[in-house]
């Protein structure tokens, strides 16, 4: 029976039943219904801002064909130095003690001598273009010797602070000791740290991307969600550069699209064993490789061979176009990427083209693009890394002086950027622009150069402020 007007006897009960109900159970679920709706979004977000400022990191462009000296620096332990070649391969490694041999002691001036020497010899044997310095552990320690040695020697070459986000990570990784079975992890970590600036992505791939440290609160969101997040933005960031696959490992191979663990690892195998690819169709042969994952996968790869267009990103089954539109514009294959090419792509009738040859506009354009820059690289159009030859103290600034800058880390409140001092220098969102901003990302991207004045420097807490505007006090 339903109780529908004030009674004496039941309306008290009925009273406390709803009171009870609304704060015992009512309410509690209501705000637990917010919190997890908040929560979700706070955590797509903090995603979302991860993945962004791993594509940008893993985005970077590559310093090619230069002499590296990689250097992982450290107080008691020693820095472990590690020379590659312009295509990455291992020449030399070392250790020195530069920094002191633990932090606040004075360092022997006899092992200052010693390091100096020892860098000195790498340099000069294997005439070394640029030093990549870890920013872990003494890296502005290291940074100072360096630049004494620089400035003490007129030495004509450059160093650069890479971040070694992930570095220990890879180091101790099954990969890593595929590569380098017989190195410690610091050894191992200083390779890594110069491939870094070789090619980013290349060496990237390597490490799980959760490990790399671009984003915040990674270990508080969903770990499955975040994984497929950045898996895939790890994904899309290979086959927007392509790969090289007479040069590639089986870590970037795995990314590519049609392919995963198992073909990867076979490409490599046959590659080994049959020496490198000539073309695009010879990589049929490989174990498991169907004509499925061939269709998907061969117009991110790329092959140096007997066929001009194995090199670009256009897809085989667009050669025959491809070819068409070379004959009409009179362009030898063998010279793609000419100046004579590249002219005559600009001053090509693209209407009378896709009419005459029957090819629509899209594909047109990609050929088109493909012939005038067949290594075609995303990468170019991005900031290279700074390089720099002497070190700032936080000392030596002033409000409004001028600084340039790369930025390490974007996040809700801000970005953080590396000014060449000991840490890194924080420009808050409200010292970004004068209008609105939603995010910091909207302007600001990992690994972009730029210029900023300092705001206020505490040299108690050692900390840098910085803004975007020339005079503001």
């Amino acid at each position: 029976k339903t109780i529908k007007n004030d009674n004496i006897y039941t309306s008290a009960a009925l009273k406390e039943v709803c009171e009870d109900s609304y704060t015992r159970l009512i309410a509690p679920a209501i705000e637990r219904e917010i919190r997890n709706e908040l929560t979700e979004k706070a955590e797509d977000g903090a995603i979302t801002v991860f993945g962004k400022n791993l594509e940008q990191l893993l985005l970077q462009p590559p310093i090619a064909g230069k002499v590296v000296l990689g250097w992982d620096p450290a107080f008691r332990t020693g820095c472990k130095l590690a020379v590659i070649d312009p295509t990455g391969k291992f020449l030399e490694k070392d250790k020195i003690f530069p920094n002191e041999l633990s932090k606040g002691a004075t360092v022997n001036p006899e092992a200052l001598v010693k390091s100096e020497k020892t860098v000195l010899r790498l340099l000069s044997k294997y005439k070394v273009e640029i030093i990549a310095i870890g920013n872990g552990t003494a890296s502005r320690e290291t940074e100072s010797f360096i630049a004494n040695v620089i400035r003490n020697n007129n030495l004509k070459i450059s160093y650069v602070i890479v971040s070694e986000a992930g570095a220990s990570v890879y180091s101790a990784s099954e990969v890593a000791r595929e590569e380098f079975p017989d190195f410690n992890v610091e050894e191992r970590s200083a390779v890594s740290i110069a491939r870094r600036i070789q090619d980013p992505l290349a060496e990237l791939v390597k490490i799980e991307p959760k490990a790399i440290g671009v984003g915040q609160y990674q270990h508080d969101v969903t770990q499955s969600k975040l994984e497929e997040t950045l898996d895939f933005v790890v994904s899309e960031a290979v086959n927007k550069v392509g790969v090289n696959v007479n040069t590639a490992s089986k870590n970037l191979l795995m990314y590519v699209s049609g392919l995963n663990k198992g073909i990867a690892a076979n490409i490599v195998k046959y590659r080994d064993e049959n020496g490198m690819f000539k073309s695009r169709k010879e990589i049929l042969k490989v174990p498991k490789l169907g004509p499925k994952a061939y269709e998907q996968a061969i117009g991110f790869l790329r092959i140096t061979g007997f066929e001009p267009l194995d090199q670009t990103s256009i897809h085989p089954e667009s050669y025959d176009k491809a070819y068409l539109v070379m004959k009409e514009l009179e362009i030898n294959p063998l010279e793609l990427g000419s100046v004579d090419v590249i002219n005559k792509v600009k001053t090509a009738n693209k209407i009378a083209l896709k009419e005459k040859l029957n090819i629509d506009t899209y594909l047109l354009d990609d050929i088109l693009d493909a012939l005038s820059n067949p290594l075609r690289d995303i990468r170019d159009n991005f900031d290279t890394p700074q390089l720099r030859s002497d070190v700032l103290r936080l000392e030596d600034l002033t409000v409004g002086m001028e600084l340039e800058g790369t930025v390490r880390n974007v996040v809700d409140f801000g970005c953080f950027i590396d000014c060449g001092l000991h840490g890194d220098g924080l420009l808050h969102i409200s010292k970004m622009t004068k209008g609105y901003i939603k995010h910091p990302s909207d302007m600001f991207s990992v690994g972009q150069l730029v210029k900023v004045y300092v705001y206020k420097v505490d040299l108690v807490k050692q900390k840098l402020q910085l803004t975007m505007f020339k005079n503001e006090e």
